[in-house]
């Protein structure tokens, strides 16, 4: 028998009742059913499927219709999970109106359950009418990748007073415009615990330390699928880049030598059919 589907409400409910919030990202219809099966709380279709899939350098170039595309591979994996889709760059920013209709998209049209934006107070009276319109929100604040040029790079947000103020700000703002969950990444510790215990929604944490009601990270950093950097606040439970390589490798080799496709992997057929053809 299935699992019931996790909502805004059992997400309420985890914080409420202390127990840790599970996410993680996913982008297409097989990682996705993995994730799902193995029990994650929810899966975020993030508009980093820029850089891990698409080959771009930043998440800016993302469109719509390529975030559509790739949330509607992974709703059809989900069944328990709950699927949320990121609102790429310029999806929001331009009108209440633009923004109400690119989010409500991602559930009339992609089946996702909720929608993540970047920003804080300023993105406060989209995330209103989006609720407002029956769409669960996801805030997201700390480093927003979308802002990567404003910011100056990826580095850590809320390090001195006047920026903690703003993220303490930013969170007050998306709760009361009335987001269910908060994304903070890249925030000091101390200052995610304070937001954490603050906020009466679920605050989710990606390099914001042990205190967040949840955690998120992108799979292909935990599974080790890109050799290179690999950011300070991600473990990588597996290599699987290694592992994928050498197989290729070895098909590679096998195919150059002969030794692929063996007897095992061909069909047979009777002889006299053989002999006719001849």
């Amino acid at each position: 028998m299935r699992s019931e589907r996790v909502t805004t409400a059992a997400v309420k409910q985890k914080k409420a009742d202390g127990k840790p919030i599970t996410m993680l990202t996913a982008y297409d219809y097989p990682m996705a059913k993995l994730v799902d099966e193995a029990g994650i709380d929810m899966i975020l279709v993030g508009d980093s499927v820029g850089n891990v899939m698409l080959g771009y350098e930043s998440t800016v170039p993302v469109t719509m219709d390529e975030m559509v595309h790739h949330v509607k591979a992974v709703g059809r994996a989900a069944k328990r999970a709950m699927v949320v889709a990121d609102m790429p760059f310029l999806s929001y920013q331009v009108s209440k109106k633009e923004a109400l209709y690119n989010a409500g998209r991602f559930l009339k049209e992609a089946g996702a359950q909720g929608v993540k934006l970047e920003g804080g107070v300023e993105v406060a009276e989209v995330v209103r009418k989006m609720v407002n319109a029956g769409i669960p929100v996801v805030g997201h604040i700390g480093l927003t990748p979308q802002s990567i040029h404003q910011l100056g790079g990826f580095k850590v947000q809320g390090k001195d007073l006047e920026a903690a103020r703003k993220i303490l700000a930013d969170a007050k703002a998306l709760e009361e415009a009335g987001v269910f969950s908060i994304v903070l990444e890249c925030v000091p510790t101390p200052l995610a615990k304070l937001v954490t215990e603050k906020a009466k929604v679920a605050t989710i944490g990606i390099g914001a330390g042990p205190y967040c009601d949840g955690q998120v990270l992108v799979i292909h950093d935990i599974l080790g699928l890109y050799h290179g950097f690999t950011p300070k606040f991600v473990k990588q439970y597996t290599s699987l880049h290694g592992q994928i390589a050498e197989a290729i490798k070895q098909y590679r080799e096998e195919v150059e030598s002969g030794a692929f496709p063996a007897e095992e992997h061909c069909f047979a057929a009777p002889d006299e059919l053989v002999e006719k053809l001849y």
